[in-house]
């Protein structure tokens, strides 16, 4: 009899809590209570503090984002023009040069010996010139006084024409033997960067045939990238209007290092990807930018005025589409299905959907729903998109 008395008190008990918290959830194997709210049925909800903002109107840049890769404007082999032993690496590898800069010494010897011999054949053949001239003017008296037979007349004037395109000769003899003497010295065609030596001094190099080093060109240097041809009418609507702007930036960065302008587009579409290929000159005055590098770039085609911008932290998702949570009349909540537009920085362009000095929440929205009461608290400003 007492456990039965103490099991229906026990009942009794659960019926009463039942009654004062309400039916109670079941989750997980665990009862939960619910409180009763009857109570509190006839006061107004509270309204919940959310942080707003106005939408404000901006002029941003449309951009187009494209992975690029850089190139270098100008990238030779270094090669000998004669054949001789390397005698000097006058820089180290991988310096910075400049046009005219000296790079390789070769042995300079035999190109020094075969200068000295087409001089003393000028001289030779000068001295014999010399002589013939003389020669023709003594026959050219003796021919109008009739002393000399004009057979022998002719012959003097042909032996110093003879002697005179020998010195022409001779000239460009010297001026071959000052060729290959310069080339002994291998300098900087254009001002770049050296890179690692493939010839060391003593090394052989035959005409052609040997690569002593590398050179490219680090500033300006190009960027490459592949738009598609879906942007090729805004590109080339960019370009009827004045120099397109292009800024690069490397992975990791989140502002760009490097401003450059659009250079070329190619005359066809690649039919197998659908692209076509363009470029860039871009400016690397600290020659950081290497070529073959991957690099982000923003080409500038146009700016948009009067874009109604809010913070991208408002933008929220449903099945309908996207939307944003508005500070609507009597201070309670609205939600605007908008269209996005292009972003610039955290903010981000509403095409549709909202309308000058909205006050869009950008916090506790996950707390909120359309008609809750709301208190708007003091209005944080959209940052400005980057210029």
């Amino acid at each position: 009899m007492r456990k039965r008395s103490l099991l229906i008190g026990t009942a009794l008990a659960l019926v009463a809590a039942a009654a004062v918290y309400g039916y109670g959830e079941v989750e997980r194997g665990h009862w939960w209570p619910r409180p009763a709210v009857a109570s509190a049925q006839g006061a107004p909800p509270q309204a919940m503090p959310v942080p707003v903002t106005k939408v404000v109107k901006k002029t941003i840049p449309i951009v187009l984002d494209y992975s690029a890769r850089t190139e270098s404007i100008r990238a030779i082999t270094l090669q000998a023009k004669v054949s001789a032993y390397v005698l000097e690496q006058a820089v180290p590898d991988g310096s910075d040069v400049k046009t005219g800069d000296l790079l390789y010494r070769l042995d300079p010897r035999d190109f020094q010996v075969a200068l000295d011999q087409a001089n003393a054949q000028i001289a030779r053949d000068s001295a014999s010139l010399d002589y013939q001239k003389s020669n023709f003017h003594r026959g050219d008296e003796l021919s109008k006084s009739g002393w000399l037979a004009k057979d022998s007349y002719d012959q003097r004037a042909s032996t110093m024409r003879q002697a005179e395109a020998s010195l022409l000769a001779d000239n460009a003899s010297v001026r071959a033997a000052q060729l290959n003497l310069d080339y002994t010295s291998i300098r900087a065609p254009f001002p770049g960067r050296l890179g690692r030596n493939q010839a060391p001094v003593g090394t052989l190099v035959s005409t052609g045939g040997t690569v002593l080093n590398t050179l490219v060109q680090l500033d300006p240097i190009y960027v490459a990238f592949n738009p598609g041809e879906t942007d090729l009418a805004a590109i080339q609507k960019a370009k009827q209007t004045g120099p397109v702007t292009v800024d690069i930036s490397v992975p990791g960065e989140t502002t760009a290092s490097h401003k450059g302008e659009l250079s070329f587009v190619d005359n066809t579409v690649d039919r197998s990807t659908g692209t076509v290929t363009a470029r860039a000159t871009i400016d690397n005055k600290d020659l950081s930018l290497l070529p073959g590098q991957y690099v982000r770039v923003r080409v500038h085609v146009r700016d948009q005025p009067d874009a109604l911008m809010v913070p991208q932290i408002a933008i929220g998702s449903s099945q309908l589409g996207k939307y944003v949570m508005v500070v609507g009349a009597g201070e309670t909540v609205e939600q605007h299905l908008v269209t996005l537009g292009p972003t610039s920085g955290d903010l981000v362009a509403l095409l549709t959907g909202v309308a000058e000095n909205d006050r869009v929440i950008v916090g506790n929205l996950q707390k909120i729903g359309p008609g809750m009461p709301v208190k708007a608290l003091p209005e944080q400003p959209a940052a400005a998109p980057p210029s």
